[in-house]
């Protein structure tokens, strides 16, 4: 890369200082709606910053803004479908939760769409019952057990059951599947009539044929064309992704998908300084640390990477923990014909970066070290994360059976794939570096961190997806002497000899084990590597004066 080049590619970096979003009072402002009632329920919720976003909407035209305001009131729909695909008999639940009067305890509640907190290890905090891991996707009482010998005893009712847009209920003895379009038709009619209005109201044909086709996707439960559609959007500033797409909530099975959405406006000048980047993806997939069986040039390479501001959020994407970027669609049969789109939140991005990842550097690290956790290199290392979902095994074939990566792995493919993409983030970084197209004078950079970005994710708790995938890559750094303890500083240090070794080696190790689709396998890699150990507990005990996450609050039109 020239040096223009760098540049151009370093200038979306700047966004990062440049927030479209207000910070409003720190530690404890979360809190301000739980001021009263029960104080473990106020003192839950201020692990969450509370933070008004402002994004710069100026530049819309009227006929664009009375477009974004239509997908606002669509996303609001995809927030009541989600609490009910979350938790099981929701609308009694909060009944009861409204009964007792409690303030603090209906914004808990209300917070994390249920009365499990997702950043305690979705411990229960109303009521006594652990969350079921078949969230409301199943019967509660349904063990994955049950599931597997009732599928191989009714292997005509397998796709069914299994599709990623079903509901699966008892029926006596037998389970049936409710289609999606049936089981949430109160949400989703309006929802598609909204996406129809807003269709006859844009004058770009992409987005229009894109909401015509997803409004019909919410009626037919065949995503496959809106799918398609989306990845061709062009020409607008308006960015939206609606409707369900990740699996991370069905922890039974890992397949039935939770309705989201993204309103986001791009920014065209950052969003092009990207894709560069992109261009680099075939030449990733080569240089993974594996034999060539495990590599993928299947899939398409053409995945455009967008920089966006995120105005409204709905359904999976609302509570507890705050998404940062999307990889998107899922669906492998779009990924192999048009690759997938990466979306960059920079202004959900700046805030985790302000209120959380920077103040953990100093306890995380040795000073010497700390100081290399910069804001540049938290978005270099989500950028690369979500190329990194475009690479290794997606369709495979085991025993002689064509399918696909998620299907083997069932439900810890999800988050087995977030730490593929953590771990092989930045492997390809520095893999950037090494070609020149990144200053590798940066290298210590992207090493510290990638390594505090760990611990920010360890805090969500193991049982989450992601928590117990940066667990298993900190344990399996630590084995290979990558990451040392620091007894005197009471912190840790990064071995800069071992350490891009040990990323490399994991990377080769994970992307194996999904290439052989080995349930067993890997979940004896996670059950080994993903719990922590006492000097990480001891460093995350050191942060309670940190938000976990944050919890935006955008406007509720533009």
């Amino acid at each position: 890369m020239t040096k223009t080049h760098w540049l151009a590619a370093a200038s979306a970096l700047s966004i990062l200082t440049l927030s479209a979003c207000e910070m409003s009072a720190p530690n404890n402002a979360a809190g301000n709606a739980a001021t009263s009632g029960t104080p473990a329920a106020a003192e839950a919720t201020e692990k969450l910053a509370r933070i008004e976003m402002n994004p710069d909407t100026s530049f819309l035209t009227a006929e664009e803004r009375e477009v974004v305001n239509l997908l606002i009131q669509a996303a609001d729909l995809m927030s009541e479908i989600y609490k009910r695909q979350h938790t099981p008999n929701y609308d009694a639940l909060r009944a009861q939760v409204v009964a007792t009067n409690d303030p603090a305890l209906l914004d808990r509640f209300d917070t994390f769409f249920g009365p499990w907190d997702s950043l305690d290890e979705d411990k229960p905090f109303f009521g006594n019952q652990p969350m079921p891991p078949g969230a409301g996707f199943y019967p509660t009482d349904l063990t994955k057990a049950q599931f597997d010998t009732y599928l191989a005893a009714n292997p005509g009712e397998r796709e069914a059951l299994t599709s990623p847009y079903t509901v699966v209920k008892r029926q006596g003895d037998k389970l049936v599947a409710v289609p999606y379009s049936q089981e949430y038709k109160q949400w989703l009619e309006p929802a598609a009539k909204l996406l129809e209005q807003a269709a006859a109201r844009t004058s770009n044909q992409s987005l229009k044929t894109f909401l015509i086709l997803r409004a019909k996707a919410f009626r037919t439960d065949d995503y496959f064309d809106s799918e398609l559609a989306w990845m061709d959007l062009k020409d607008t500033p308006i960015e939206v992704a609606i409707g369900p797409y990740e699996v991370y909530t069905d922890g039974l099975y890992g397949r039935k998908t939770a309705f989201e959405t993204f309103v986001t406006l791009k920014d065209p000048k950052e969003s092009q300084a990207l894709d560069i980047y992109k261009g680099e993806l075939r030449g990733m997939e080569a240089n993974l640390p594996v034999e060539e069986k495990y590599k993928n040039f299947q899939r398409g390479f053409e995945s455009p990477i967008v920089v966006a501001d995120q105005v409204r959020g709905g359904g999976d994407n609302v509570p507890g923990v705050q998404t940062v970027a999307f990889n998107l669609p899922n669906d492998e049969r779009v990924r192999e014909a048009k690759g997938a789109k990466k979306v960059i939140l920079r202004n959900v991005l700046n805030a985790k970066y302000e209120r959380i990842l920077k103040p953990m550097g100093d306890l995380i690290l040795v000073p010497d070290q700390a100081k290399n956790v910069t804001a540049r290199y938290m978005f270099m290392e989500t950028l690369f994360h979500e190329l990194s979902h475009s690479l290794g095994p997606g369709s495979i074939v085991v025993n002689g059976r064509k399918t696909t990566v998620d299907k083997e792995l069932q439900d810890i493919a999800s988050g087995f794939e977030e730490a593929k993409a953590d771990v092989m983030g930045a492997y390809n970084v520095m893999h950037m570096m090494d070609k020149g197209v990144i200053p590798n004078a940066e290298r210590s950079q992207i090493r510290t961190t990638y390594v505090a970005g760990l611990f920010r994710a360890m805090r969500f708790g193991i049982n989450e997806a992601h928590g117990k995938g940066a667990a298993m890559q900190y344990r399996y750094l630590r084995d290979k002497g990558a990451i040392t303890w620091d007894a005197g500083a009471k912190r840790f240090r990064i071995d800069e000899a071992k350490i891009d070794g040990a990323i490399r080696d994991l990377v080769g190790d994970i992307v194996r084990l999904q290439g052989n689709g080995d349930y067993a396998g890997t979940k004896a890699f996670l059950d080994k590597w993903g719990a922590l150990d006492a000097e990480a507990r001891q460093v995350i005990g050191t942060m309670t004066h940190i938000p976990t996450d944050i919890r935006p609050i955008y406007p509720a039109k533009v």
